[in-house]
């Protein structure tokens, strides 16, 4: 990619996107809530997640995979702590949109509650949604299978998705604390810049079809990547295809990539995001919870390590000071997806 950087404020980036997505046959509910994520992923930096992700956005809308038109809808209230959104086909992000306020009310109210999206196509981030919540004085919990492109410790053949999980915790007057990781040891996503880089992984990312270690990535995407921490982090991989796939009677990984058939568009299955009250949670116990977790982080931050996202959010400011700085070869790719639809995507 060369690297000819112009600025661009970040609501004239997010006009362009949301106008390339109403080009590819998107609603508005689907294209705004799409626009809103990527956008957010180049402001913060995080190319993997930003505009990387339309073309294989719109390639899932093409294949037919997604429901461009998709109406995400709420289920009737049952009166418990579980809130449930069908996506109806559609992206997972209009579904979340729809569901978070009646997420923060009941578990304002409750303590505790969790959103439910049924029958989603899934590509972003987590962290956009934990940081939604955390906006709400909530501690928040994001998780979600994938496609399977990873094996479990121990195996060679892709079994478990990537399977992110992202935490927020709110805090009065700075930038939450958020992270947000696949179990992978890698996101599929930096494997592919890695490719378009012509880069060699780091070794321990990934095996190749026969379940030999190697650096290569075109033979990794071949073959499947590596949880982190070996036997822990396939644990937790695994318990979140647990949790966030057979749990809320949505697709493992595993199923997902059978349905889709492919690696190449955006996969099927459902989220799993958890809210918690701090105050509720704390009631009745010496100290204030909000002030305690500040006096955690000040020692963490004492011991001269930083905390999640700390460069995320120092990008942030510095786009919404600045604009997002798009390579010329990225302003190209946009005047063509904003030209051509879907007529500039391949299957």
């Amino acid at each position: 990619m060369t690297s000819d950087p112009a600025s661009l404020p970040i609501d004239a980036l997010f006009a362009r996107v949301e106008a390339i997505f109403r080009r590819g046959g998107l609603n508005a509910v689907q294209s705004g809530a799409l626009a809103r994520v990527i956008v957010a992923g180049e402001r913060d930096a995080c190319k993997s997640h930003g505009i990387y992700r339309i073309e294989g956005a719109l390639r899932t809308v093409k294949a037919g995979k997604v429901n461009a038109e998709a109406m995400p809808e709420l289920a009737p209230d049952d009166g418990s702590a579980i809130i449930r959104v069908n996506a109806r086909g559609g992206f997972a992000n209009p579904a979340f949109e729809l569901g978070l306020p009646h997420l923060a009310e009941r578990a304002q109210r409750l303590g505790m509650a969790a959103l439910v999206i049924n029958d989603c196509t899934h590509f972003s981030a987590l962290w956009p949604e934990v940081e939604a919540v955390t906006a709400h004085g909530l501690a928040a919990l994001a998780l979600c299978p994938s496609y399977a492109t990873v094996a479990p410790a121990g195996g060679t053949k892709p079994l478990l998705g990537t399977n992110p999980f992202a935490f927020g915790w709110p805090r009065s007057g700075s930038d939450p604390y958020v992270f947000d990781f696949a179990t992978s040891v890698a996101a599929r996503g930096e494997i592919e810049l890695k490719r378009r880089a012509g880069e060699k992984l780091p070794e321990g990312w990934a095996v190749d079809a026969d379940g030999r270690s190697t650096r290569d990535p075109e033979a990794a995407l071949a073959g499947a990547m590596l949880t982190f921490g070996g036997h822990k982090g396939s644990a937790i991989s695994t318990m979140i295809e647990l949790l966030a796939g057979i749990m809320i009677g949505d697709l493992t990984s595993l199923e997902s990539l059978r349905q889709l058939g492919s690696t190449n568009l955006s996969p099927s299955h459902g989220e799993l995001i958890l809210a918690f009250s701090p105050e509720r949670f704390a009631a009745g116990r010496e100290g204030e919870p909000f002030a305690r977790a500040e006096t955690l982080f000040e020692a963490i931050l004492g011991q001269g390590a930083r905390l999640p996202s700390q460069r995320r959010f120092a990008a942030r400011a510095r786009a919404e000071a600045e604009g997002i700085a798009l390579s010329e070869a990225e302003r190209t790719q946009l005047d063509r997806l904003a030209a051509e639809g879907l007529d500039a995507i391949t299957l």
